[in-house]
Order: C-alpha cells, then structure tokens, then sequence
C-alpha cells in the first residue's frame, strides 16, 4: 500500500459499549483540519486513538509514511513518543508550578528564541510568574497550548479547547488560535461541534456522525454540498469568499476589497494592509438575488453570478438551496422556493447577488 506523502492516513475500528468507530480517512499534512458532528459522533474517540491514549479495536494509523498502529502486527507506538501535541478540553496545569514552569515542563532541550515566539503570539510574557489558579479560563488554555507548542510536536491535536468559555474570553482565545494558526507550520487537528469555530480556522474538514464518516476535504467544497445541508449543522449557514485588500475609507469605517474576477465589496473596516488577502463569510441568509443590478438600493455590494445548482433544501419544503458561481469562487444563497418560481430562477440564468456590507464576518 502506497501511503500519501506526510498525510496522516487512518484506517480504525473502535467498540464502546453500544458506540461504533468505524473511520477511513486521509487528512491533510497542514493547515487546520476541522472534525465536526454532534456530540457522540465519535470525535473525541477518534483524537483519543491518533493520539495512542487508546488503541483501535482492529486498523492501522500512518503518519509521514510511518505506522503508528498496526492491529495485525500488534503494534503501536506509545503515546508519548509520538510527539504530538495534545490540547484537551481542560487546561490540565500543574497546580504547584508556576505559568513558566508549565510552559518547560516537557520540553528536553531549551530554545529561548522558540520560547519567546510562543509566548508572544499566545499573548503570555505577562503571566510567567503566576500561578494557575490564578488564571482566567482562557488564559489557562493558552498556557496549554503553549505547553503543547513548546515540545515542537510534529502534529498538534485539539479537543475542544473553548468548550466552557464564556463569549468574551472565548472569542480572545479564538483569536489568538487564528493567529497561531497562520503564524506556526504545524497542522493541526482540531475537534468542535461549533461550527462558527471551525469557520473561523479550519481550511479541511471531516464530517462524523454515529461512529461513521460522512465526507471530508477542503471545507469551501463542503459548504457546497447540498447533499450534506442536514450533516453540516450550522456550517451551511455561511459561504467563504477569499478577497484583496484594495483600499481603505475611515471616514465611513469601510474596506473595500476585489474578488478574484475583479468584482468589488464593501466590508465592515479592517486592520489589514494594501494588498493583503482575506477571506469572508458571509452568511447564507444575508443573500438576496435579483434578475438586474438595482438603483437606489441600500445593498452596497451587487455582484455579477451565474446559478450552478439549485436544489429544494432537505429539511425546509419551503425553501431552495443555490450555488452561485462568481468567477471561479462559489456562494450559496437560501430562497423560498416560491420567489425561486416567480423570478425563473435556474440553473446557467445570470443574476444579481445582494450582500449587506455589514453581513461580512472576516475570517481570519
């Protein structure tokens, strides 16, 4: 068997009582990869086993052309020479050390300069000489991953890291995973049943549900799935759009940015230099469509789209699933199937997508 280069290939079956893993799937060598489903759809048990914290029943896990499990061999690498990183749900600090004593704690060779970039972009220096239990929850986790990120693993794997956040402090950890995200070339597993989460980093995703694997692949080709509306929970709310910086209007606090196909939007202002590329979410039901550009009309951003699909939405009979096609990128859009029916909406007509500036969420 010829395995893909530095993928982590999977191939496991796991019993929990009533509960059934049963899971094949090669994900991505970078970026954010997203497991996502409701809760007992197998992601914490499928983290558990890439992790070696528990053993498959029957299967194998390869990393980087490596096996890691073997059940017809009868092997398995333990967990922790594995070097992987692991972020659990719970920070799970020593109590008794300090934040910088947390943050060593594990790591066999020094490497200040590596140090100071982790902490710097978890925004930690300030608490190194505290305590856990002095620590907000989401500055406890980002001293977790900080831990986590200091054993230079080959592969980081979260399991849930804002579960129990309140908003604010969930949104600041959010940020600082982003940030992370972009600024570390390690990839990353990360389990949510939170889709807004997920929208927010992931680049891959993997869809679970019951123990059994429902799709996977990059997450902007999920979103067009019609077929997994009812799977994809509130992912199939919002479509991503990537986008250019063009210029900037404080005076309105605007950003205007181009598609790729040379189209313009107006968005909410952002802190993002000239040129800089960006990607939108826009939610699905921010959408309007129109047979013809319209005058006098509040919605800033009218792009030019032709309808690639269209399909009744699974579990609403009085609404339709459209794709849009705006250059080589895609936009999904919810109408009722009425409106659907008196503008001839079809498949190849060409039509006027509507889009609120102040509908645009930037993702980071």
């Amino acid at each position: 068997m010829t395995l893909p280069q530095d993928a982590l290939v999977i191939d496991v079956r796991k019993q929990q009582g009533h509960f059934r893993l049963d899971a094949c799937v090669t994900i991505a060598p970078s970026g954010v990869t997203g497991l996502f489903g409701k809760s007992g759809s197998g992601k914490t048990t499928l983290l558990r086993l890439i992790a070696g914290l528990d053993s498959p029943d029957e299967g194998s896990i390869h990393f980087q052309g490596k096996a890691l499990t073997d059940s017809r061999k009868g092997m398995s690498v333990a967990a922790h020479h594995r070097n992987f990183g692991v972020v659990f749900q719970d920070a799970r600090l020593f109590p008794h050390y300090r934040v910088r004593g947390n943050l060593t704690y594990g790591v066999k060779r020094a490497d200040p300069q590596h140090f100071s970039h982790v902490i710097g972009l978890l925004g930690i220096e300030h608490l190194l000489d505290r305590y856990p239990a002095t620590l907000s929850g989401g500055e406890a986790r980002r001293v977790a991953i900080g831990r986590a990120l200091l054993t230079k693993p080959s592969l980081l794997l979260m399991d849930e890291p804002l579960t129990g956040l309140d908003g604010a402090r969930k949104s600041e950890l959010l940020r600082y995973i982003a940030r992370l995200t972009r600024d570390i070339d390690i990839p990353i597993i990360y389990v949510s049943h939170d889709a807004d989460e997920l929208l927010a980093i992931a680049q891959h995703l993997v869809l679970l549900d019951n123990g059994r694997l429902i799709a996977d692949g990059d997450l902007e080709t999920l979103l067009m799935r019609f077929d997994l509306t009812e799977h994809l929970g509130g992912f199939n709310a919002a479509s991503i759009l990537d986008a250019r910086v063009m210029s900037h209007e404080p005076d309105y606090g605007l950003t205007r940015v181009t598609l790729d196909d040379g189209q313009q939007l107006s968005i909410p202002a952002e802190d993002a230099a000239i040129g800089q590329r960006l990607r939108l979410r826009i939610p699905v039901r921010d959408v309007a469509l129109s047979l013809e550009p319209q005058q006098g009309c509040s919605y800033r951003n009218q792009l030019r789209a032709t309808i690639l699909e269209s399909a009744p939405h699974p579990c609403d009979p009085a609404a339709m699933e459209i794709r849009l096609g705006i250059g080589a990128q895609s936009l999904r859009a919810r109408l009722t199937r009425k409106s659907c029916d008196e503008l001839g909406l079809v498949v190849g007509r060409q039509v006027t997508a509507l889009v609120k500036t102040m509908a645009f969420a930037l993702r980071e």
